[in-house]
């Protein structure tokens, strides 16, 4: 073939190299095609295309002729910009490079995958002043390029640089246009949540349809909502998707604030938290329900400076999210939290009001009973008396002694259970005295009353607790029938736990029982007098006394409680905001103190040392005085017949048959326990 013919064939191969690749958009197809119509129209041994890694620091192989090809792509093969490569040196200099025999030319790259090459070109593919890459042409015959042969294969890789920067660009625009669509759809997602869920007050319905919208619109792999719990210690997971989502609320699936997990983390610092490879993530939570995450963002549920919790969205891609993800999630996750703090709010207004309505419901019964019981203890005291003085009268020869005795024995016992009802309802007539008082201690008082088996009451510390303003006698009386009840409900352990209230200027104390509890249909009725679930032989009395002493100290009662689980009784008081104060330094140098360890015993010695006072837990001569408590009394006082006029016995409730017995052993006094060091300076006068 002459040289001319040979020119007129590279340019009708160069026009129809022009022509088929000019309308390919998909980059791997147009380079392909391009190595396989130069070796093919060419008869050269080989051909490849190298592209530009995005540093510019590598030209990156993309295609190449033939098992060789397919071989060095398999290696990631590539070629220093401007190094020891002929693909490097025409990418450096944007000119074209040719070694008519590669044996003698000192910047030939030899590469394994082609021992036969004699002749190469490297063609530059340029783009204006933009360089993409290069084209490596190879033949078996040395000095197989002419002058002719580069400038036509030159214009042929001008077009190739064309075509691809074309179909770069169309990728481009196409992922412009992908990522418009895919963030319209997501917008639409999130609009679906704000609009379609905010309406949704009930939480067992808002938050599965939320989870299945996010999985279904963004086509993830996972989605769960956790709430924050009441003590803030944990994000429980209270909507999962699919079966995974379904076994981990069955296992009540909870994550620790600020733990080892996105959920955790999310949920404490009130921010997103996003891991598009998780297997290089510390605080990604390894979850066997759900071995195929690579991806996971969790989102923080806030409203204001509150946090409800956060959303958990896993793929099973790395590198799942988007900015645009991201922004449209949080949207989405904004307008959850939205609608969460709706249903709380309505929750919470239906609990107000339904507790509003019991509140008026137990005035009314306290009210009423009240009037009932002061009028039948009014109408049973002249009958009392009257039978005692006809009994007298059981002399009189003319009367039917046993019908008569019979009739007033039984007058004389009905007469006393109204009395006792109404002591037992009531308690005895006095004024309440309101003062400061130790909730813990009144109910170590309260056991010692109901003569409470040792070890079965658990009293756990409470130190940063305050203390409750109230009538110590009443609520000892009211803390005893709450004991009582939980023994007779068949309670081996029982516990009391005090803490400030969520209710501000208040202060809670729960006793909490493993008896048979209540069932619910029932929790609203034991309020009321005479109402027992527990058989013959119970009045009833109990829980209305509780009620309506509670009630007058301006604080609350409820029930919690699960057949077959047991019961936790729930008391609301109003907390003491400020403690009076005293000088101690006029009190006796000398001070023994028995009683109980625990809270009120640290109080006192505390208070008392710091007052410059020497106090032991043993009394001897050198003893001033002697504080017993009244619980320790009985099994203490037989050995204080020299200190007697030295004791003084501390009562939570003192009644007056001990006090009666007590000042008949001959202790100085019996008092009131304080729990101030006001009260306490009083006491020792």
């Amino acid at each position: 073939m002459t040289s001319t013919e040979r020119q007129a064939k590279l340019l009708s191969v160069t026009l129809r190299v022009a022509n088929n690749i000019a309308s390919i958009l998909d980059p791997q197809e147009l380079l392909q095609k391009t190595v396989d119509i130069i070796c093919d129209e060419f008869n050269f041994y080989y051909a490849g295309v190298f592209l530009l890694d995005d540093k510019n620091e590598y030209a990156l192989l993309r295609t190449g002729r033939g098992k060789a090809g397919d071989a060095m792509i398999a290696e990631n093969h590539k070629l220093k910009v401007g190094g020891n490569s002929m693909i490097g040196a025409s990418i450096s200099s944007q000119h074209a490079r040719i070694a008519l025999d590669v044996g003698e030319e000192a910047i030939f790259f030899s590469n394994p995958h082609l021992p036969n090459t004699r002749s190469e070109m490297a063609l530059p593919l340029t783009v204006g002043s933009n360089v993409l890459g290069a084209v490596t042409v190879q033949s078996e015959e040395e000095a197989a390029f002419s002058e002719a042969d580069i400038s036509t294969l030159q214009g042929m890789a001008d077009q190739l640089a064309i075509a691809i920067n074309n179909a770069d660009q169309h990728a481009k625009n196409q992922f412009l246009l992908n990522q418009a669509q895919r963030r319209a759809r997501l917008l639409d997602a999130a609009n679906e949540v704000g609009c379609g869920v905010a309406s949704i007050l009930n939480l067992d319905e808002l938050l599965p349809k939320t989870v299945d919208i996010i999985c279904e619109a963004y086509n993830f792999y996972y989605a769960g909502v956790f709430l924050i719990d009441e003590k803030k210690e944990y994000a429980i997971l209270r909507a999962g998707r699919g079966e995974a989502g379904k076994a981990m609320i069955a296992q009540e699936h909870k994550l620790k604030l600020g733990g080892n997990s996105m959920v955790g983390m999310a949920a404490r610092e009130r921010i997103a938290r996003i891991s598009l490879d998780v297997e290089g993530e510390d605080s990604f939570f390894r979850n066997p329900h759900l071995p195929n995450t690579r991806s996971e963002m969790a989102l923080p549920l806030c409203i204001s400076t509150k946090c409800l919790g956060a959303v958990t969205v896993q793929s099973e891609e790395g590198n799942a999210f988007s900015d645009d993800d991201i922004q449209t999630l949080q949207t989405m996750a904004d307008h959850l939290a939205i609608a969460i703090n709706n249903a709380n709010l309505i929750d919470e207004l239906e609990r107000a009001h339904a507790e509003l309505l019991r509140t008026k419901t137990y005035e009314a019964l306290s009210g009423a009973t009240t009037e009932a019981i002061h009028w039948i203890g009014n109408k049973a005291l002249p009958m009392t008396i009257t039978a005692e003085r006809m009994l007298d009268d059981l002399n009189e020869p003319t009367l039917d002694i046993a019908s008569l005795k019979e009739d007033l024995e039984m007058l004389d016992a009905s007469a006393k259970l109204i009395v006792e009802v109404k002591e037992s309802l009531l308690g005895p007539a006095r004024e309440t005295a309101p003062r400061p008082l130790m909730l813990s201690d009144l109910w170590l008082a309260s056991a010692h009353k109901t003569g409470l088996q040792p070890g079965k009451l658990t009293v756990k510390p409470a130190p940063s607790a305050p203390l409750a303003f109230g009538d110590s006698v009443q609520l000892v009386r009211a803390f005893s029938n709450l004991l009582r009840n939980a023994e007779e409900s068949g309670a081996k352990n029982i516990t009391i736990a005090t803490e400030a209230s969520e209710i501000a200027g208040f202060v809670t104390t729960r006793i909490s029982d493993d008896g048979v509890g209540i069932p619910e249909e029932m929790q609203d009725k034991i309020w009321a007098s005479f109402f027992t679930t527990k058989g013959e032989g119970f009045k009833g009395m109990g829980l209305a006394a509780c009620l309506h002493i509670i009630s007058q100290l301006g604080g609350s009662i409820r029930v919690e409680s699960v057949p077959e689980k047991g019961t936790t009784f729930i008391v609301d008081l109003p907390a003491v905001t400020k403690l009076p104060t005293a000088d101690l330094s006029p009190s006796p140098t000398n001070i023994a103190i028995i009683a109980p360890a625990g809270e009120w015993t640290d109080f006192a010695t505390e208070a008392l040392r710091n007052a410059d006072k020497n106090v032991s837990q043993k009394f001897g001569p050198n003893t001033d005085l002697l504080l017993l408590d009244e619980s320790l009394a009985d099994e203490t006082l037989p050995a204080l017949e020299k200190l007697g006029q030295k004791t003084l016995i501390l009562s939570a409730a003192p009644s007056v048959e001990n006090i009666t017995k007590y000042l008949q052993a001959g202790v100085k006094d019996v008092v009131l326990k304080p729990y101030t060091t006001e009260d306490l300076s009083k006491t020792l006068g």
